[in-house]
């Protein structure tokens, strides 16, 4: 009797549950979603709210993870900060992803001239230091936390743009792509929907690891204080309002630290074993 043949989904899971770091880092990003989901519910105090005879307190059973410099809870705070890292990591994500996948694809399926300026345009955009890019149109506009996502998103396109070309290339000299062509498909049908849904795998990866970068940038930005502005909670301006007192009060910069590394870490472990199971080649 013939063995029933696994599905594509089927191949991947049975590849990624065998990586554990990837199963933690998977349960890492879903234990911070959960959080700032019910971030209202799991807030034991409001994060704004301020109590001077409570300035400064050290993690205690009412407070654990402490108070700040305004005697707010550090652990509310947190919580709602989570919802501010998310929010900017998955909506800068998003921009990135659609502007890349739009240049990637027209330079990767056109080719010739329209390729070359193309890349040509996404070389200079490499060129140019992110993160300095980002400070520089800050400076120009009003830091808030939708400026910060689009900033993100608009600056942070171009590997997207690289891979989704390469896959592009590629694809364009397979026989369904030819004989779609021969049949008559227009261009608009032939990069949406027989090219552009076979070249998505590095694409996710891709959108996994950048929501961590955009996180980080906004930690950087909001610690820099041209980020998300008070009173709303985010994990970079919570640092950032302990690192004056931080001989007395290491506990105000040390959670929001701890919870910015576990987050980068748990999207960098789950992109790093969504690369090896959607591509099982290129571990060999």
């Amino acid at each position: 009797m013939a063995t029933p043949q696994r599905t594509p989904f089927k191949q991947f899971w049975r590849r990624f549950k065998g990586n554990r770091p990837a199963i933690a880092g998977g349960l890492i990003v879903l234990s911070v979603f959960v959080i700032a989901l019910f971030a209202p519910v799991l807030s034991p105090y409001d994060p704004a709210t301020i109590d001077v005879e409570k300035i400064l307190t050290g993690p205690t059973q009412a407070h654990p993870l402490g108070t700040d410099e305004l005697g707010r809870d550090i652990l509310s705070r947190m919580i709602w900060g989570s919802r501010i890292s998310l929010m900017v990591g998955f909506v800068a994500v998003g921009i990135s992803i659609l502007i890349g996948i739009l240049i990637g694809a027209v330079a990767g399926y056109h080719g010739g001239w329209i390729d070359d300026v193309l890349m040509q345009f996404v070389d200079i955009m490499l060129s140019i230091p992110t993160f300095f890019l980002i400070l520089a149109v800050i400076a120009l506009v009003e830091p808030s936390i939708w400026n910060i996502m689009i900033v993100i998103g608009v600056t942070s396109w171009m590997g997207v743009a690289r891979l989704v070309r390469g896959q592009f290339l590629a694809l364009n000299e397979m026989d369904y792509v030819t004989a779609a062509r021969a049949l008559g498909a227009k261009d608009g049908r032939m990069i949406f929907f027989h090219i552009l849904p076979n070249a998505m795998s590095p694409v996710y990866v891709s959108a996994v690891l950048g929501v961590a970068g955009a996180i980080l940038i906004e930690s950087s930005l909001s610690f820099l204080g041209l980020g998300v502005q008070p009173p709303t909670p985010s994990w970079g301006s919570i640092i950032t309002g302990g690192k004056d007192t931080i001989e007395i009060a290491w506990w105000i910069s040390l959670f929001p630290g701890l919870a910015i590394l576990f987050t980068v870490l748990g999207y960098n472990l789950l992109g790093e074993g969504l690369q090896d199971a959607l591509n099982p080649r290129l571990k060999d």
